[in-house]
């Protein structure tokens, strides 16, 4: 029954307001591991070797139960000239995870990009570069066998319109390039998980298709093949909106699938909306892969903006990470240990401050939203944000006075740069336009 005009003109949906300020400590709070293991998940980070001491080393160990190698364990890392070898980066990086209790991710095996230029630049007979390839596998693998949990066997193996990319391998041994290298990496270590990995695979499009067909043909032709790797370099305001139906899809498979090298990039500067929005973001991508048993967990490139390869690869954007230059934890941070199923130590917000969401107009297909945060004598705000989940399919539209994201059924609005005080017995007002279609009950808000 579709509710009568008055009633949502005067249904009310009061909350508090949430304060945007990170808390000043979060060492009280369970870390990250112990959430995701409770969920039965893995949350890991990618690491830089010669920065695991210190603060960098704290936080590594403490809050994450995997890790990844973000350069070490690459072919032109582990073998810069033929034949002569350095490991010591990547076993820097596995001694300090048997020492933390972590397991290790390996990256990558074999891939187009980063490789040694006595490789690129060689000329090779096909049985030359199959050779090549065997025996990297076989020496790097072999030498972790039972130290490494799993491994991204092959990196980026397709372009954006699901063709095969050009590469060194693909150009030299055809497709099969990529069950060959599963195949002597399972001879290498058969204990250790085997993925191929990719970026631009989080939703469903052309490029997640393509794997998608491969990894079940691999299956039926009985090539070892365990896991799909999403990267997950993303966007602000770009998350697709089909990202938990991919991971489904991938896992109705028979594999496992990870969110493997998960950042969301902001253009600079940035500010406590992007934040929020960003915040909202990590909770959707990490609730989307708890929400599917075959997804084993997320991983994070690089766990501070000081150490991300952002603002080099993408100038004027960054502040991908959870956790700032100065290894304090971000709204990032804390969306995902709500997503985790934790709850956050922030700081309490003045009880005599409330929020009221109102539908004062509504046509045909659309509506305009209204929500009015009020600080009573007493108390105040320096700044606010208010989040619901729409129950029938609304959809927010143009905003105004807030910076509003929604993500699925989820609705966060921060405030804008001019009204985040709210002072003593004062108000402030913010509004939206949005969509319905066959009713549009007033929300029940929560806090954001």
């Amino acid at each position: 029954m579709r509710p009568s005009l008055s009633g949502l003109l005067t249904g009310l949906a009061t909350v508090a307001a949430l304060l945007l300020a990170a808390p000043a400590a979060h060492a009280a709070d369970p870390p990250l591991r112990d959430l995701a293991t409770a969920k039965n998940k893995v949350i890991g980070t990618a690491v830089t070797g010669s920065k695991l001491t210190g603060t960098y080393g704290e936080i590594a160990g403490r809050e994450f139960n995997w890790l990844t190698p973000g350069n070490a364990m690459k072919w032109g890392s582990v073998e810069p000239t033929r034949g002569n070898f350095n490991w010591t980066e990547a076993d820097q990086i596995v001694d300090f995870a048997e020492a933390h209790d972590q397991d290790v991710r390996g990256h990558t095996l074999v891939w187009h990009s980063q490789n040694p230029s006595w490789l690129d630049n060689g000329t090779w007979t096909p049985a030359q570069l199959s050779q090549l390839m065997n025996d990297h596998i076989a020496l790097e693998v072999g030498r972790y066998k039972g130290r490494l949990a799993a491994w991204d066997v092959v990196n980026e193996p397709f372009n954006e319109d699901g063709t095969y990319r050009q590469t060194l391998w693909y150009n030299g041994l055809g497709a099969d390039y990529i069950a060959q290298a599963l195949t002597a990496a399972r001879a290498a270590d058969p204990a250790a998980k085997l993925y191929i990995n990719d970026y631009n695979v989080e939703g469903v499009n052309a490029k997640s298709t393509a794997l998608y067909n491969l990894v079940r043909d691999l299956k039926a032709r009985g090539v070892p093949i365990d896991g799909v790797g999403l990267q997950a370099h993303l966007i602000l305001g770009q998350v697709p909106s089909t990202l938990q139906q991919n991971i489904q899809r991938f896992a109705d498979l028979g594999v496992d699938v990870a969110i493997t090298e998960l950042d969301i990039r902001m253009q600079l500067p940035s500010t406590a909306a992007k934040l929020a929005q960003q915040r909202t973001e990590y909770d959707a991508v990490v609730k989307a892969c708890v929400a599917v048993t075959r997804c084993t967990g997320v991983t994070v490139w690089g766990f501070t903006d000081s150490d991300s390869w952002i603002p080099d690869t993408f100038p004027g954007q960054g502040a991908a990470t959870p956790y700032d230059e100065n290894y304090a934890p971000k709204p990032a941070y804390y969306g995902i240990a709500t997503a985790l199923g934790g709850t956050v130590t922030e700081p309490p917000v003045p009880t005599g401050c409330s929020a009221a969401y109102s539908v004062p107009n509504q046509w045909n297909t659309g509506f305009t939203g209204q929500v009015t945060i009020s600080c009573a004598a007493g108390s105040s705000l320096s700044s606010w944000r208010v989040a619901w989940t729409f129950g029938a399919g609304q959809q927010v539209g143009q905003a105004w006075n807030a910076n509003c994201v929604q993500t699925g059924t989820a609705v966060s609005c921060s405030n804008a740069s001019w009204n985040g005080s709210v002072p003593s017995g004062g108000s402030v007002s913010f509004g939206f336009n949005g969509t319905w279609s066959g009713s549009n009950p007033v929300p029940t808000v929560t806090l954001g």
